[in-house]
């Protein structure tokens, strides 16, 4: 992805609101087949990391989210996380109503 596809992800992502918090647990199976479902639905995501309890950084989190899920970190800024993974099926979509 070119610097200017990740300056375009993030801008989008700025009105984006958390669909999903990150704790205590850290990454679980739950998280992360969560965060799948949410990819393949919308492609961006956002996901809070309550700072005070989790057991890793959001950096962390986000690059095991991110492996696990095989989507692209966009950014991660304090306790917030930008997932991005590309859906076809999604593109098709909008192709069809134009």
């Amino acid at each position: 992805m070119t610097s200017k596809e990740m300056a375009s992800w993030r801008a989008k992502a700025n009105q984006l609101e958390p669909l999903f918090q990150s704790g205590k647990g850290g990454v679980s199976e739950a998280l992360i087949k969560q965060t799948d479902d949410a990819l393949r639905a919308r492609e961006l995501i956002k996901i809070r990391v309550l700072l005070e309890t989790t057991p890793e950084t959001p950096k962390a989190i986000a690059a095991t989210l991110a492996a696990a899920t095989h989507s692209e970190v966009i950014q991660v800024i304090g306790g917030s996380i930008v997932l991005y993974r590309y859906n076809e099926e999604l593109h098709k979509k909008d192709a069809k109503k134009r």
